[in-house]
């Protein structure tokens, strides 16, 4: 039996009903590199790293002309910091070259910059320009699968079912729901079902 989307949406707003970004950040560009900053990494730790970090790097043009090796060592403890490095400096070059300095305010102009994807567009535009956007990320994806919101692994399949179900006013606070829900209790290797308060309606609780 599917699970009834609007008890869902109830309980997580009982759960959850400040769920927001965990990223720190002030500008669109700093939520644009702290996002990318966290992939395989914990908004935790990059929140350590950013405030050096945006310091002194305070704009797009400055990240764009860094010292690729002084960058790397900035971001270094957030892991496979070199990639990140050069993901944020071609990325800061695009906007610096197409878009006047500005991070792009569209979904389609953010999936064009290097190191953004669905997620990292999804995200900004919620959270900077309150337009509804799924972030699917681990955690979501993850929780859609065990709810039996999709049976899809890729992100995007995934993102698509949400869509479906899910409507469209809720999607960004859905998807901060979800990554809370699923770091304090539906965890990838331990869910703590006997605490979950969708025990009753996830098919695959275990208690």
């Amino acid at each position: 039996m599917p699970i009834p989307i609007e008890t869902l949406l109830n309980r997580l707003d009982t759960a959850y009903p400040h769920a927001s970004c965990a990223l720190t950040y002030q500008t669109p560009l700093q939520l644009l590199i702290a996002t990318i900053l966290s992939a395989q990494c914990t908004d935790e730790r990059v929140n350590r790293v950013t405030p050096a970090l945006f310091a002194k790097y305070p704009e797009a043009e400055e990240f764009a002309h860094a010292d690729l090796s002084e960058l790397e060592e900035a971001i270094r403890p957030t892991g496979f910091f070199k990639n990140k490095a050069r993901s944020i400096q071609a990325c800061c070059q695009k906007i610096v070259e197409e878009y006047n300095g500005k991070v792009p305010a569209t979904l389609e102009d953010l999936v064009k910059l290097p190191g953004v994807g669905r997620k990292t567009a999804n995200l900004i535009l919620g959270e900077i320009w309150h337009i509804p956007g799924l972030v699917v990320d681990t955690h979501v994806r993850r929780l859609a699968k065990r709810l039996g919101l999709t049976r899809n692994d890729n992100a995007e399949r995934v993102e698509q079912d949400l869509m479906r179900l899910i409507p469209k006013e809720r999607w960004t606070l859905f998807s901060h729901q979800l990554i809370h829900h699923g770091r304090q209790i539906c965890k990838a290797r331990k869910p703590a079902c006997e605490r979950c308060s969708l025990n009753d309606i996830c098919p695959s609780a275990t208690s």
